[in-house]
């Protein structure tokens, strides 16, 4: 990824690439699922329906970062 990374190239990424959606989807999932480790997974996954658009857009940035450091894209 040559653009500096930034939400909107965090964002284009994710809608032009959907191996890296679901990786970055994966990753923020388990984010979130580290801080609800009181809820059951049934709870949890009615959760993450309702909660999972705003972490995908809060999040792009970050888990994208993530993946291309991972991934060794950058």
């Amino acid at each position: 990824m040559s653009t500096p990374l930034n939400m909107h190239t965090a964002r284009m990424a994710l809608n032009q690439d959907p191996k890296v959606r679901r990786w970055v989807e994966e990753w923020l999932k388990s984010k979130e699922r580290a801080k609800a480790a009181s809820m059951t997974d049934e709870e949890f996954e009615k959760h993450w329906r309702y909660v999972r658009p705003e972490r995908m857009h809060e999040g792009a940035t970050e888990a994208v970062a993530a993946y291309l450091e991972l991934h060794g894209g950058r």
